[in-house]
């Protein structure tokens, strides 16, 4: 008698499995019962004010390098721009963070922050990059490389990094959501799962961006 009734009952069954699947998915994704967003919070304000800080402070020397022509000088101005550039959008993301991960400026600011935010975060690397390659070729290779390390040529050497990096993440614009599915709360470049797509990019941004330059930095 009780097999018949478990057996003239499936939907109800499988409704409770789909219910309980349903709640763990949730729980998966859901970001506001975790203490991180506070420790999130006072990280990005510590960075904000110690980056603006040290950039200002460093501003008059980098002019002073950038008077007199120095190759230096440029990949230093480009680098603290960048800096800032990335130090400029910890307030949205502190916004963010302070209202458990719940995005409330809509998806085109979201978008833009997420933009400029990566951007100039692999743009600082490679120009840190750069100026681990020249201070070594000036130092093991004086003479020889002279020719090479012109002023002009550091200009053109940042722009093709501005401008490389900034086509590569326009990317990010495109292929990334905004609104996760599986939560009601608007998530900025936090929605789960990713497709293979923006999977596959993030690969690529590891390797280039993070593997390739270390490799660089310690050889140099």
């Amino acid at each position: 008698m009780d097999t018949v009734n478990v057996m003239s009952r499936p939907d109800e069954h499988t409704k409770m499995i789909t219910s309980v699947n349903q709640t763990n998915n949730e729980t998966c994704v859901n970001f506001e019962i975790s203490p991180i967003s506070d420790l999130l919070v006072g990280i990005y304000i510590t960075a904000l004010v110690l980056g603006l800080v040290f950039n200002l402070l460093t501003a008059w020397p980098i002019i002073q390098q950038i008077r007199r022509k120095n190759v230096l000088g440029v990949y230093l101005l480009n680098l603290s721009i960048s800096d800032v550039l990335y130090i400029l959008t910890m307030p949205l993301w502190i916004i963010y963070y302070y209202n458990d991960h719940n995005w409330k400026l809509g998806p085109d600011l979201c978008k833009l922050a997420g933009f400029v935010y990566y951007s100039n975060m692999y743009i600082s690397i490679y120009l840190l990059c750069c100026i681990s390659i020249d201070r070594c070729l000036a130092v093991t290779f004086p003479l020889k490389t002279k020719t090479f390390r012109r002023f002009r040529y550091a200009w053109i050497i940042s722009g093709v990094i501005y401008i490389f990096t900034a086509s590569l993440h326009i990317l990010v614009i495109l292929m990334d959501k905004v609104t996760d599915p599986l939560d009601k709360h608007g998530r900025c470049y936090e929605t789960f799962p990713m497709t293979e797509r923006v999977a596959l990019f993030n690969l690529l941004r590891v390797v280039i961006g993070f593997l390739l330059p270390l490799l660089v930095l310690a050889v140099c």
